[in-house]
């Protein structure tokens, strides 16, 4: 029997298991770094599979499973492990348990996955090379758990040929993969602008010096940072999602706080933006008669795929689910510290579909956010083919 039948058939009898992981896994989730409960969870199921793992960025670990026959070649498999500050409101029996904490980006399905890789290759009796299935947590908050996990050095063991990855996509059908080569996902820069002034009576602004109006030209001005100073070929956004100002109906107030993210995929005009962020807001501040402290926190940079894996990967992906449940994936301006992998080591990182047709599928980071299960018995199935398939050509 040929290498994708097997891998279909073992995909299908342990789905229902693959399912019951999952569900654990979404009914306990754990902020950034403090991913302790998932992390012997993972850790108990590569034990009962007899797989070798080692611990890394303090709540991640690493499995390393090898082949019996000869080859230099090791491909990593990676799942990011951390869940959002989320309230879930989900109806559902597998609701989270930790009140205000919620898996609404799917990576309860990420490990998922990469566990049902393992159990698939647990059961296999042959195959060549080395995979490493990196479970990884705080891919949701700055520096990323990526960056630890690289600096840590864990991947230099033995030289990573590939290292693949996966995000599920609500708006994408269960059944259907994306995937897009070259770049992929946007760099991300969090930034925070305090303006200062002087507070006082609204009926007397003469009397005072108004941070409010200087913080609504502020935004107003930077947005000609993206439709005046950016080539328009390079993607890019700047958007401010939190304005404070604690004064009241009459109250000017001292201060105001602006919050937002700035995104693109060029790195020479990622800093070129930086510095005319800067020198924007602090000329417009200065002539209301404020001052202005500004902060930009750089976070991820723009994800690359790497052609040539890409176009193998495609190639696999359309062996094993059919050419037309493989379609183009968009750029997407969210971003992902899978970024990191992607500097150290040729990379792939697609969309698998978790959408229902027969219902709304709420968006990622939302209250209601939830999967078609159907996609996991793919999900395990895919992975598990892209890595023995890649290690044996």
């Amino acid at each position: 029997m040929k290498l994708k039948g097997i891998i279909k058939d073992i995909a299908h009898e342990i789905k229902d298991d693959v399912i019951n992981t999952r569900r654990f896994l979404h009914q306990n989730p754990e902020l950034s770094f403090v991913e302790f409960k998932t992390s012997s969870y993972i850790k108990k199921i590569l034990n009962d599979l007899n797989i070798p793992w080692t611990s890394v960025a303090d709540t991640g670990l690493i499995a390393t499973i090898h082949g019996n026959q000869p080859s230099d070649k090791v491909i990593a498999l990676r799942a990011d492990m951390d869940a959002l500050l989320l309230h879930e409101k989900n109806n559902i029996e597998y609701k989270s348990l930790n009140e205000g904490v919620m898996h609404a980006c799917g990576h309860d399905m990420h490990i998922a996955s990469v566990i049902g890789v393992a159990q698939v290759l647990s059961k296999l009796n042959k195959f060549k090379g080395t995979i490493k299935l990196i479970f990884q947590p705080a891919e949701e908050t700055l520096p990323g758990g990526a960056v630890k996990v690289i600096e840590e050095g864990r991947l230099k063991d033995s030289e990573i040929n590939a290292i693949i990855g996966q995000h599920v996509m609500p708006s994408l059908v269960s059944g259907k993969v994306a995937v897009r080569s070259g770049r992929f996902m946007a760099s991300m820069d969090e930034i925070s602008i305090n303006i200062v002034g002087k507070g006082g009576h609204g009926a007397e602004p003469h009397k005072n010096i108004d941070p409010v109006t200087a913080a609504a030209t502020i935004i107003v001005s930077l947005q000609q940072i993206v439709s005046r100073k950016n080539n328009p070929a390079t993607p890019t956004v700047l958007s401010f999602g939190k304005l404070q100002a604690n004064g009241s109906k009459n109250i000017i107030p001292d201060e105001v706080l602006l919050e937002g993210t700035f995104r693109t995929m060029d790195e020479r005009w990622r800093d070129e933006a930086h510095l005319l962020i800067s020198t924007i807001a602090t000329s417009i501040a200065e002539g209301f008669g404020c001052s202005c402290i500004i902060k930009i926190k750089k976070g991820y940079p723009c994800l690359h795929n790497s052609p040539s894996l890409t176009n193998s990967v495609r190639s696999i992906m359309e062996d094993y689910l059919g050419k037309e449940n493989v379609v183009d994936a968009d750029i997407w301006m969210a971003s992902e510290d899978f970024a990191y992998y992607s500097e150290i080591s040729p990379s792939t990182f697609y969309l698998l579909g978790v959408g229902d047709n027969q219902k709304e599928n709420p968006s990622l980071h939302t209250s209601t956010f939830n999967i078609n299960e159907d996609a996991i018995e793919i999900s395990v199935g895919l992975m598990s083919y892209i890595a023995l398939k890649y290690l044996d050509n």
